[in-house]
């Protein structure tokens, strides 16, 4: 017991900042490069669907295709090197162009899929699995704080900075986390090391439930990113720093869900799964079907619990169903399909948004998300009642 609470504090220590600046930087990106998109550069929903999507296929990229296949060593070196290029990219943004953003982006997002991927191994490396189970639930937990602290941060920035300027003032966070890269823990890999195949881990009923249980959700999630802002900015009228904080809102109520999971872990997975579905058609269903800026916020309120839940009990389906060597492939290649998710959706809704408005393509989200929870069901039994 003594071994497995040094070794949960010693994670804690490392996993927790390096979470926390890596993600509420990313998330400032996310949100912010719409902004700038639009309003300084003056692009349509198209482009910026298109703008959104090349980030989320330079991460797919990188980590399906590179990460998923180097060893622990080559690993370690390149999520070293790729934080080193992150903090040196991020202020770039400062002085981008409408032609400059484009690979900054593409930068910015490939460097994103050397650095989530390994911290998602790492946190999953303890061998006892009720400790490893609440490490994972309290990096998902340190993810949402992560995404509470960015927006309000830039909230108050953007009260008295511009767009651009909180892009310099924000770069701190990659240059906190480049000083943590170096002390991550990767796994021991023993000279009988096998790696799995990319098609085991595709065939695997517990990679399946964790695809088809963020599927259910980051739909939603990708289309909110790219024009939540957006739309509450041109329907309602708020500033760039309301902006931010109705995504802080929307990330409190997922911290909320996650300091539950972390505080009790999931035994069955699926009662959690099927829950998250029904918030999430209930907060489109808001969205679709008013035009409240006081019910647009609610709805943000219930579609953060969804965002708590699902990625925790991917992350957990994941480790139940694989060895700690193999995780690293399993982990990559879930993060690429979330990345897949990020490339089609705002390419796709972007389109849709500039036909029949940003309000009724959320309504028409409602129609993946049910159908993913179809194959979901059939799935989620293979790693729901885990021994011990």
């Amino acid at each position: 017991m003594r071994g497995q609470y040094l070794g949960l504090t010693q994670a804690l220590l490392i996993i927790v900042p390096l979470t926390i600046a890596v993600r509420a930087s990313n998330n400032m990106l996310m949100t912010t490069i719409p902004l700038l998109a639009r309003y300084n550069f003056h692009f349509s929903n198209t482009l910026i669907g298109l703008l959104s999507a090349l980030t989320a296929l330079m991460t797919f990229l990188s980590s399906g295709l590179v990460n998923s296949r180097l060893r622990a060593h080559s690993r370690r070196l390149i999520f070293i090197v790729s934080s080193i290029i992150y903090a040196v990219v991020y202020p770039l943004f400062w002085s981008s162009t409408p032609l400059i953003i484009w690979p900054l982006s593409a930068i910015a997002g490939f460097t994103l899929g050397f650095l989530m991927p390994n911290i998602i191994t790492s946190a999953s490396l303890l061998p006892d699995r009720r400790t490893r189970e609440r490490l994972l639930n309290i990096y998902t937990l340190s993810l949402s704080i992560s995404l509470i602290l960015g927006p309000a941060i830039e909230s108050f920035i953007l009260k008295y900075y511009s767009l651009r300027e909180s892009f310099l003032i924000l770069t701190v966070l990659p240059v906190l986390a480049l000083v943590i890269t170096p002390l991550v823990k990767f796994p021991e890999e023993t000279s009988d090391y096998s790696p799995i195949t990319y098609s085991n881990v595709l065939s695997n009923p517990g990679f399946i439930t964790a695809v088809l249980n963020i599927a259910t959700y980051n739909v939603v999630f990708s289309f909110l990113m790219a024009f939540g802002g957006i739309y509450a900015r041109d329907s309602f009228g708020v500033s760039y720093s309301m902006v931010e904080i109705l995504f802080s809102l929307f990330f409190v109520a997922s911290f909320l869900s996650r300091l539950y999971l972390s505080i009790k872990p999931a035994e069955r997975l699926w009662p959690f799964m099927g829950n998250a579905v029904l918030l999430t058609v209930i907060g489109v269903v808001m969205i679709g079907f008013t035009n409240n800026y006081l019910v647009y916020t609610a709805a943000l309120l219930v579609l953060g619990i969804p965002h708590g839940i699902t990625y925790p009990l991917s992350v957990v389906a994941i480790s139940r169903a694989f060895k700690p060597q193999h995780r690293n492939t399993a982990n990559s290649l879930f993060f690429s399909f979330m990345m897949l998710i990020g490339i089609f959706t705002p390419m796709v809704t972007g389109y849709i948004a500039d036909l029949i408005g940003i309000r009724n393509t959320f309504i028409v989200l409602i129609l993946p998300v049910i159908t993913a929870l179809v194959f979901l069901r059939k799935y989620v039994k293979t790693v729901d009642k885990p021994p011990g």
